[in-house]
């Protein structure tokens, strides 16, 4: 028995111990008498006339571990937390909607964020005072959080008036954030800007931007690639390239497990920060599924294959839908699981092997992290430029390997199913399916976007949030929504199977139902049926994701394309006109917003093809499309499924002539021919 299994056995647990979060029930048995957030711990602070103190974080972030060793499990802190405040613990991956509104908070009274986030705050949810992560004792200058603790009981005791009027002030100013200025206009010259800025911070010698930390940001990528494609800027591409493989040969990856890590510590991508998510892994792969569509290298569809075997084995739950992240520590230590030493490497390969794998992944005597090894091919040929027989060798190798390292004690596994991350895996796995032509990515992706519409939807057809051991939990966010729209045109655009776009149309009206703020134009964060809080922002900043009001951007402009409904291209067209002033100050970072501007400012092709599915040329046709990187084009299948006229009027007088395969083209406003000729065809799109 371990030695917080011993505490857990003598401890009553405090409330949080009848939640479904994971990172609610890791500190269910802390000695802080926590409470879920709700009204009911409302209520009691109100009446015993306290302080909140409210801590937000997730279940594998490690510095919210580190803060509850020292803190939330020491009696002494427990006590001052329980004698003067109602202490509140909220996962802010079930409740992105209570973390952006205090983040923001934190950001504007510290000038940074990050989490563990820690807000004091009175009884009416108004905020006073917030920080990050606060040692036990103060040192260094930093503030412990024993003494914050008695200096606000303090303040609240003597000088509570002031307390509650810099918190109205407080909530007034983010009231004041949320109000978007005039709309303005967006076009070419952002789309130029983006790019330009992209140019100024690329690291030309490791990939990626800036110095350190460095994140994978995969929608900065993706909006180069379509900027390449555009443009046919070889800059552009050159950028992509580089760090696509820079993140791969880094410690980044998991070279004997697969996988990406959270983001690297240092410039070259060699000491990760040791989580992993899925979202990460879900949107790398979908980047690396466009430059593999896009250049025909082999390489980005190994890493892409090599992603998704890595989602297959460990973060796919037996229903079909997907976990959401595993820790960065294991018995207590950050990336313990990860790091090899040079005697464990000669140990499980043997002495006639064990060289060949210590030179291609680095793995020395001294070792390249705390006297240990990160395995990695920084300066190495990677595996396209090796000798095939040498590769299968190191394959072998990589297998002994992995077999070693799952003995030990692993990693925490985040298991609940969030809809918004599943929405970005589906999308991946869909697309992969698509364009490797591999029909199992395309079945895995169905049978999770079948659990998310049979469990994920409530009996008033609303979409919802989180699942976790049968619990269906929180009205879904605009990012839920978002993302399964995008999903589910991925998945139509796979399969052809009319039932996804059918359900991307009625998700997006009720996502527009839901969240648009009727008066200035954009989508609130939560609907209008959720918990109302101190303010109700719109985000449209593409940070680790891309944000829910990009992403439903360039969905409605899609779907109005695959559906020839304009009124959705007018949504999107006022999405531009609301965000225009604050994209504008730093276009880079809405990269992803950038990507939807583009693609409504690209003449791209509205391919409808016209014939039975199970036809040759109908299949040519397909297979050619899913051969061509066209990241501005729609593909429509017409097989005369009246369910798919009814949606799209002009397919009626788009039919095939003379019982052939028959493709209609359409770019700016402009018809060809019909084309029956596969040759044809081809030169045609390609065009």
């Amino acid at each position: 028995m371990t030695k917080s299994d011993t505490i857990k056995e003598n401890r009553k647990p405090n409330e949080l111990i009848n939640e479904k979060s994971p990172y609610l029930l890791q500190h269910a048995y802390n000695p802080v008498n926590w409470k879920p957030w709700g009204e009911e711990a409302f209520a009691k602070a109100k009446a015993e006339d306290k302080p909140i103190f409210l801590s937000i974080g997730y279940s594998t972030c490690h510095w919210c571990h580190v803060m509850e060793k020292e803190s939330f499990e020491n009696e002494e802190v427990a006590a001052i937390l329980n004698r003067y405040f109602i202490a509140i613990k909220v996962d802010r991956e079930e409740r992105p909607d209570v973390d952006s509104i205090y983040m923001s908070v934190c950001q504007s009274l510290t000038g940074s964020g990050g989490w563990p986030l820690t807000i004091f705050m009175t009884s009416d949810k108004k905020p006073f005072y917030a920080g990050t992560y606060f040692p036990r004792e103060s040192m260094h200058g930093m503030p412990g959080i024993k003494d914050v603790l008695i200096s606000i009981a303090e303040q609240w005791n003597e000088n509570k008036e002031n307390i509650i009027e810099s918190s109205k002030k407080i909530v007034e100013h983010i009231k004041k954030n949320d109000v978007f200025v005039k709309p303005g206009e967006l076009g070419e010259a952002e789309i130029h800007n983006a790019f330009s800025s992209f140019v100024s911070v690329f690291d030309d010698k490791y990939g990626g931007f800036g110095r350190s930390p460095k994140f994978p940001a995969s929608h900065n990528l993706q909006f180069l690639l379509r900027y390449w494609k555009n443009y046919n800027e070889p800059k552009a591409l050159e950028i992509v390239e580089t760090t696509l493989e820079a993140m791969y040969e880094g410690g980044i990856f998991d070279h004997i497990g697969f996988g990406f890590s959270r983001y690297s510590t240092d410039q070259k991508w060699l000491v990760p920060h040791f989580e992993k998510m899925l979202y990460d892994n879900a949107l790398l792969a979908q980047v690396y599924i466009e430059a593999f569509e896009a250049t025909g290298k082999k390489f980005y569809k190994e890493v892409a294959d090599k992603i998704f075997t890595y989602i297959l084995r460990d973060m796919t739950s037996k229903e079909g839908a997907f976990y959401s992240a595993e820790d960065a520590d294991s018995e207590g230590i950050e990336g313990k699981y990860y790091l090899l030493t040079h005697e464990e490497v000669a140990l499980v390969l043997g002495e006639e092997s064990y060289k060949i794998y210590c030179k291609q992944y680095d793995i020395t005597k001294k070792g390249n992290f705390e006297g240990r090894n990160i395995p990695n091919l920084i300066g190495k040929q990677n595996s396209a430029n090796i000798d095939e027989k040498v590769n299968i060798k190191l394959e072998e190798m990589r297998e002994k390997l992995f077999e070693y390292r799952e003995e030990r004690i692993h990693p925490y596994k985040d298991d609940k199913i969030l809809t918004s991350w599943n929405g970005l895996m589906i999308a991946a796995l869909a697309y992969g399916g698509r364009v490797f032509k591999n029909t199992s990515y395309i079945n895995v992706a169905e049978k999770a976007m079948n659990f998310i519409l049979s469990k994920m939807i409530n009996d008033k057809g609303r979409l919802m949030a989180r699942y976790r051991e049968g619990d269906v939990a929180h009205l879904g966010y605009l990012d839920d929504y978002a993302f399964t729209v995008h999903a589910l045109i991925e998945l139509y655009e796979a399969t052809f199977n009319v039932v996804y776009l059918t359900k991307a149309i009625e998700l997006n009206k009720n996502m527009i139902k839901l969240f648009k703020d009727e008066k200035q134009g954009g989508l609130f964060l939560y609907g209008v049926d959720g918990e109302k809080l101190i303010s109700r922002p719109k985000d449209i900043y593409d940070g680790a994701m891309p944000s829910g009001n990009s992403v439903a951007t360039l969905n409605m402009l899609r779907l109005s394309r695959l559906t020839a409904n304009t009124k959705l291209e007018d949504e999107a067209v006022l999405q531009f006109k609301v965000f225009a002033s604050k994209v504008k100050t730093i276009e880079s970072a809405h990269a992803y917003f950038m990507t939807a501007l583009l693609y409504s400012a690209v003449p791209g092709k509205d391919i409808i093809i016209s014939g039975d599915e199970n036809a040759g040329g109908t299949k040519t046709m397909i297979k050619e499309i899913n051969s061509t990187y066209l990241p501005f084009a729609t593909v429509v299948l017409n097989t005369g499924d009246k369910r798919l006229n009814s949606i799209n009027s002009e397919l009626d007088s788009h039919k095939s002539l003379l019982g052939k395969t028959t493709a209609y083209i359409c770019e700016n406003y402009t018809c060809r021919e019909p084309i029956t000729d596969l040759q044809k065809f081809s030169e045609s799109i390609n065009g």
